[in-house]
């Protein structure tokens, strides 16, 4: 543990005559309506005079009340335990923990990491995306801090707690439209209220949304009427990815009418534009104090690379699609991650990389993503391959190589219908959690909830292509 939190535990260890090392957490009070991040979160009012309460012998004694978290295994999905067997872990009543149906022993958080067995106590503030947090009673202890049973005393805030939800590739054109004609938001109905619910919300727009020009592609040629935006707006999504080589399947200007729809919408784009500089040009959301910076590349070809007189993609060229890496554009990008990541608390890449219909992440894909982490990428996010893909850590950031069709009419494949969307935590700026959630696409092309033999199935697609504390140990 860090110093301050520490002290401030073993004092009230010594309060309250808890037995061992973690203090005995107290219920958080009962709270009212959970507040976005843009006010700072509220604090625990000093104890009444007349309420019983544990007496901490400092005058500088910590006012706030940090979750005290149950990690394990990044591997695993998101598993709930209920608050009595928290609780009897978190005050070392015992040394073993079911949740899920899957049986852990009490370990510390380093075990945790390669050891898919072990459960670790710990204070929030030492978790981040390499661990999967329990939640207690349903709740989430790193996205709903308020309202977590199991709480200590700590001299430092939760601070401004940022959800951030990214889907996979989105292709709403072909035989998704013909299935859906009388209701254009149908395939994103379902999972709506959840991926509205988070601050901001991104996917990749596999399509035009015009067909205004010649196809490009033939059979795969893909053009949505713009009337999918009613789908997409009541899902939030706040960004889209352009950088794909779909964009310019029906030219230039569908390209550039695609460009108009979406500002018309007030949704915000990024990887593609009408020149060069708004293709390269990042996009910066707010919430509350945070900035969260993002930033599209496009490796596959097909449609034209963006220059300065011609619409289209911030072009990458890389194997396997666009022959050699070109460093110069590489060097490029990298610079532009770098002065967005000083503007910004928060950066995340969108490639679009790769061999479809693989679990395999090309070496290319590695090196560009050496590339974005170096200049300051906090979390890369590719996209492409139609297949889940593997997960790494690159200094301090992840890589998720590729996250699979979110809606797509690829039904030829059991691969290629199935799928995570990432649910990302951050307080203040800095990534507490990145939890995938598996689906499965259905005969009308409708994502809904893998089973739960199917989730794990996915999962461990992911987990054999992994590296790292991402891999199955």
């Amino acid at each position: 543990m860090r110093g301050s939190w520490a002290a401030a535990l073993l004092l009230l260890v010594a309060a309250c005559a808890v037995p061992a090392p973690m203090p005995s957490p107290e219920p958080t009070p009962t709270p009212g309506p959970l507040q976005r991040a843009t006010s700072p979160p509220a604090q625990s009012p000093a104890p009444s005079p007349t309420a019983p309460s544990p007496t901490i012998p400092s005058p500088t004694a910590p006012r706030q009340r940090l979750p005290v978290v149950l990690a394990v295994h990044a591997t695993h999905p998101v598993l709930d335990v209920d608050l009595a067997a928290a609780r009897a872990v978190v005050e070392r009543r015992a040394d073993r923990l079911t949740a899920g149906g899957v049986r852990f022993t009490v370990a510390g958080l380093d075990r945790v990491r390669t050891d898919r067995s072990a459960v670790a106590a710990v204070p929030a503030t030492e978790v981040d995306e390499t661990v999967r947090v329990l939640t207690v009673d349903g709740r989430h202890p790193l996205r709903d801090p308020a309202r977590y049973p199991l709480t200590a005393a700590s001299d430092r805030p939760v601070g401004e707690v940022t959800t951030i939800t990214i889907a996979g590739d989105l292709m709403l054109a072909r035989r998704v439209a013909a299935a859906h004609r009388d209701d254009p938001a149908a395939t994103l109905r379902p999972y709506a209220k959840r991926l509205a619910g988070a601050e901001i919300t991104v996917g990749n727009l596999e399509s035009t949304l015009s067909t205004d020009g010649e196809p490009t592609q033939g059979d795969d040629s893909f053009g949505a009427d713009p009337a999918v935006l009613d789908g997409l707006r009541l899902a939030g999504f706040d960004l889209l990815s352009l950088a794909n080589n779909h964009i310019g399947d029906y030219g230039r200007a569908a390209m550039l009418q695609t460009f108009r729809e979406l500002d018309a919408a007030k949704i915000d784009y990024v990887g593609a534009g009408r020149d060069l500089d708004r293709a390269r040009r990042p996009v910066v959301i707010t919430d509350g104090a945070v900035r969260i910076g993002f930033l599209g590349t496009e490796s596959i070809g097909e449609t034209p690379a963006a220059t300065n007189r011609r619409p289209g993609t911030n072009r990458l060229n890389m194997p396997p699609r666009t022959g050699p890496l070109d460093r110069r554009a590489l060097d490029r990008i990298a610079g532009d991650i770098r002065a967005l990541s000083e503007r910004v608390d928060l950066v995340i890449v969108i490639p679009h990389w790769g061999t479809q219909y693989t679990h395999v992440a090309e070496p290319s894909q590695r090196t560009a993503a050496r590339a974005f982490a170096e200049a300051g990428a906090d979390l890369i996010i590719g996209g492409h391959p139609h297949w889940v893909q593997g997960w790494e850590p690159l200094g301090d950031a992840t890589v998720v190589h590729s996250l699979g069709n979110f809606v797509f009419d690829m039904d030829f494949q059991t691969k290629t219908n199935e799928g995570v969307f990432l649910e990302i935590v951050a307080w203040d700026g800095e990534v507490r959690a990145v939890e995938p959630v598996p689906y499965v696409i259905d005969d009308r092309f409708i994502p809904g909830p893998a089973s739960p033999a199917r989730a794990r199935s996915i999962l461990a697609d992911i987990a054999e292509h992994s590296r790292g504390p991402y891999a199955r140990p």
